[in-house]
C-alpha cells in the first residue's frame, strides 16, 4: 500500500510536469503562437487548482477510494486524449484532465494518516509529501528525453502508461475510508474559493503577456479577490465548510499554510532562474547557452536531494519537532539561492546549486504535513492537506512569474543581464528567509 501511494504522488506529479519542457515543440507541431502553447502548463496547474478543494472535501468520507481511482482513471484520459492527433483544443482538454491528478494527491497522505501506526506514519506522510516535489523535477528531463526520440506524442503515451499501471495498483491496494459517512460539499463556497483561485492564478500566469496595468489582468485580479473574499464570511457561517478556517488559523496548521505559500514562491522561482541562466545565450556574458535538455538534467540533483532532505528531516525529527526543523529547511534553501546569486557560470555550479535546494526543500515540504496534522483532527486530514496544496500551488505560480519580473526590472531597458540575475536570485533567498521566519515567529 506505501509503495502505491508513493507511486501515485509521484506519478500524477511527473504526468502534470509533461507540458513544462513541450511548450516550445507544442508552438511549433500545433502552429501556435508560444503564448498560445504556455496554455498547455496554465491550464493543467488551473484545473489542479480549482479541483483540489473540492476533491480533498469529497474524499474526506467513504467517497475517498472511489475518488482517487477516478482522479486516476481521468489522467489517464487526459493523456491518451493529449497523445491522439485531436488538434491543439484536444491537446488543451487533455491537459486539463490530467491536472485533476494534482487534487488527488493530499488525499494519499490521509490515507497514510488513517491506515499506518503512529511510528510508520510521519516517515511515510514525508516520504509521499517530497514524492510529488521529485516526480515534477523528474518530469522535465524524462520528457524531454522520450520527446526527443519519439515527439510529443510518446510522452503523452508515457504518462498514459505510467497512470495506468498506478490505477491498476491502487485499486488493488488502496483500502476504503472508515465508515465515517459521506462527506457534505458546499457547493456555494466551492464556486466561490475555485472562481477565485482561477482569476488571481490566471493574472500570475499570463499578467506578463496581458500588460500588468492592462485592463483584464485589473479586472480579473479585482473579480478573484472579491471571490476569495466573499468565501471567508461564507466559510465562516457555514456548517459544512469546504475548509474549515478555524482549524486553519491554529498556530501549527497556519505556519504550514504560510510556508507552502511563501516557499513555494521562492523555491519555483528559484527553478525559474536556474531554467534560465542554463539556457540563456553564452554571449550575454552570464548564460551558459545550453539547450532545454541540458538545463532539464539540471533538476535531476535536485530531486534526488529532495528524498535525501526528508530523511535528514525525520532523523532530525526524532529529536526535535517539525515546527523547529521545517525554519531550518527554509535556510537550506536560502542558501541555496545565495549561491546561485555568487557562483552560476559552470554546469558543475548549478548542480552544486540544484544539489543544496534539493535538501532544504526536501526537508521542508517533509515537515509541512507532519506539522499540519498536529493541528487537526483525522477527518478534517484531506481537507486541509487540500487547501495547503492549493496555496502551494499559488506558491509556484507567484514565484515563477517573480523570478522573471525581478529579472527584468532589475535589468531595465537594456534586458535581462547579469546584475539583474544575481538580484534576483538574492530576492527569492529573501523570500525563504522570510517564510522560515514566519514558521518560527507564528509556532514559538
Amino acid at each position: 500500500m506505501v509503495g502505491t501511494l508513493a507511486l501515485l504522488t509521484t506519478v500524477t506529479a511527473v504526468v502534470t510536469s509533461l507540458g513544462a519542457p513541450l511548450v516550445a515543440s507544442v508552438a511549433v507541431d500545433y502552429d501556435v503562437s508560444l503564448t498560445a502553447a504556455q496554455w498547455t502548463l496554465t491550464a493543467t496547474l488551473l484545473t489542479g487548482a480549482m479541483a483540489t478543494p473540492v476533491v480533498g472535501r469529497a474524499g474526506s468520507g467513504a467517497l475517498r477510494r472511489p475518488v482517487i481511482l477516478g482522479g486516476l482513471a481521468l489522467v489517464v484520459a487526459g493523456c491518451v486524449l493529449s497523445a491522439l492527433p485531436t488538434g491543439f483544443p484536444g491537446l488543451l482538454v487533455g491537459r486539463c484532465l490530467q491536472g485533476v491528478g494534482l487534487a488527488i494527491t493530499p488525499l494519499a497522505l490521509a490515507v497514510a494518516r488513517d491506515v499506518l501506526d503512529p511510528d510508520r506514519m510521519p516517515a511515510t506522510m514525508s516520504l509521499l509529501s517530497v514524492a510529488g516535489v521529485a516526480g515534477a523535477g523528474l518530469g522535465f528531463p524524462l520528457t524531454a528525453l522520450v520527446a526527443g526520440a519519439g515527439g510529443l506524442g510518446a510522452a503523452f503515451w508515457l504518462g498514459a502508461g505510467m497512470t495506468a499501471a498506478t490505477l491498476v495498483a491502487a485499486w488493488r491496494h488502496v483500502p476504503s475510508a472508515p465508515p465515517t459517512g459521506t462527506a457534505r460539499l458546499d457547493w456555494t463556497g466551492g464556486l466561490l474559493l475555485t472562481g477565485g483561485i482561477a482569476a488571481v492564478l490566471l493574472t500570475v500566469s499570463q499578467g506578463e503577456d496581458w500588460g500588468w496595468a492592462s485592463w483584464p489582468t485589473a479586472a480579473l485580479a479585482a473579480m478573484g479577490t472579491a471571490a476569495i473574499l466573499a468565501w471567508v464570511p461564507w466559510t465562516l457561517r457555514g456548517d459544512h465548510p469546504l475548509v474549515d478556517l478555524r482549524l486553519a488559523a491554529r498556530p501549527a496548521a497556519l505556519a504550514a499554510h504560510l510556508t507552502a505559500l511563501l516557499a513555494g514562491a521562492g523555491m519555483y522561482a528559484g527553478l525559474t532562474l536556474v531554467l534560465i541562466v542554463v539556457q540563456a545565450d553564452s554571449s550575454t556574458g552570464w548564460g551558459l547557452g545550453h539547450p532545454v535538455g541540458v538545463a532539464g538534467l539540471m533538476l535531476l540533483p535536485y530531486s534526488m536531494l529532495s528524498v535525501g532532505g526528508s530523511r535528514l528531516a525525520l532523523a532530525f525529527g526524532r529529536r526535535y519537532p517539525p515546527n523547529r526543523i521545517l525554519p531550518l529547511g527554509c535556510a537550506v534553501y536560502l542558501l541555496s539561492n545565495v549561491l546561485l546569486a555568487l557562483a552560476h557560470d559552470h554546469v558543475w555550479q548549478i548542480l552544486l546549486v540544484m544539489a543544496v535546494a534539493g535538501l532544504g526543500s526536501g526537508c521542508t515540504f517533509a515537515m509541512i504535513p507532519l506539522l499540519l496534522i498536529s493541528a487537526v483532527p483525522p477527518d478534517e486530514t484531506s481537507s486541509m492537506l487540500s487547501f495547503q496544496q492549493v496555496l502551494r500551488y499559488l506558491g509556484f505560480s507567484v514565484g515563477s512569474t517573480l523570478g522573471v519580473v525581478v529579472l527584468d526590472v532589475a535589468s531595465g531597458s537594456s534586458g535581462p543581464h547579469h546584475q539583474g540575475f544575481v538580484v534576483a536570485a538574492l530576492v527569492t533567498a529573501g523570500l525563504c528567509g522570510v517564510a522560515g521566519t514566519a514558521a518560527w515567529r507564528i509556532t514559538r
